[in-house]
């Protein structure tokens, strides 16, 4: 079924006048009065039918012309998201670690679309832990991520862009709590909370302990790095996490860590080699020209 007929019969179901319509459409009457036929034949039904020296829409021509205007709208739709991509606008699909939710990304967002003023682009944003979000990446759900660095991902390319240092998390009334410093080898007598293995942070934090000549008794294993906070500050256990900014609303004290010493990088993720919009393009350069390392 050809498009140009089917917006041939739009045109004529509206003006229900062959030479008014070729005229709107730039064709000749003819060429209008072969495309209808056409149409015709391959629907095996009549869709115009004459009265007087016009012509009107046959109750076949009323239902079908429903649905093709329905189907042109969708269409037109997608062809006009498709050229905004192309010219740099539209929707950037990203995910990114919760924890980062509450600064990183919103600033990242904030100045991109202050640069990019004059273009109309949104974003979808998602959360999750750094093996959903590689995930969702490779399932082309995702634009790009910002998260952890995975090992055995030949098909992604990570670039750092801010780090953040980690801490010893502890309930105020510990007796860790009146500490300012703490080597981590001094906190293996306590009970901890322990990151998930889908974390991005539990093989980081594995080799800290492995460093430190052992590894301390473990209460849980939580994925995000939110609900491990929650947990120190009901008193459940300490946990190795993060400097995030909720550790400085909760029921916690943060112990610095001096032994070993170390950093959690964050990574913008993006799929080697594959094409994404000009939009996600441009901010995917925004981001790596504001990297904080």
């Amino acid at each position: 079924m050809n498009l140009y007929h089917l917006r041939y019969f739009v045109t004529l179901a509206h003006w229900e006048h062959y030479t008014k319509a070729a005229a709107e459409l730039s064709i000749t009457q003819p060429s209008l009065s072969h495309a209808i036929a056409s149409l015709e034949q391959e629907l095996g039904v009549n869709l115009f039918e004459k009265e007087g020296r016009n012509i009107v829409l046959t109750k076949y021509g009323r239902m079908f012309l429903e649905d093709v205007e329905k189907s042109m709208e969708i269409l037109d739709s997608g062809i006009k998201t498709l050229k905004s991509a192309g010219a740099g606008e539209g929707i950037i699909d990203l995910g990114f670690l919760r924890t980062l939710g509450t600064d990183l990304v919103p600033e990242l967002i904030k100045g991109y679309k202050k640069e990019y003023s004059d273009r109309n682009i949104e974003f979808n944003l998602n959360t999750g832990v750094t093996e959903d979000l590689l995930s969702g990446l490779k399932n082309k759900k995702y634009d790009m991520v910002i998260c952890s660095k995975l090992p055995k991902e030949p098909g992604i390319d990570f670039i750092p862009i801010a780090q953040q240092r980690l801490v010893l998390a502890v309930p105020s009334d510990h007796p860790l709590a009146i500490r300012k410093t703490i080597t981590l080898s001094e906190t293996l007598e306590y009970p901890q909370i322990i990151f998930s293995k889908r974390s991005g942070l539990r093989s980081v934090i594995d080799e800290l302990f492995d460093a430190a000549g052992g590894y301390p008794e473990v209460i849980y294993e939580i994925k995000e790095d939110q609900v491990v906070a929650g947990f120190v500050s009901k008193g459940f256990g300490i946990a190795v996490v993060p400097d995030m900014p909720i550790l400085d609303t909760i029921d916690v004290k943060k112990v610095e860590i001096t032994s070993p010493n170390w950093q959690r990088i964050f990574y913008l993720a993006f799929l080697k080699g594959k094409y994404i919009s000009p939009a996600a393009q441009t901010f995917k350069n925004y981001v790596i020209e504001h990297s904080l390392l």
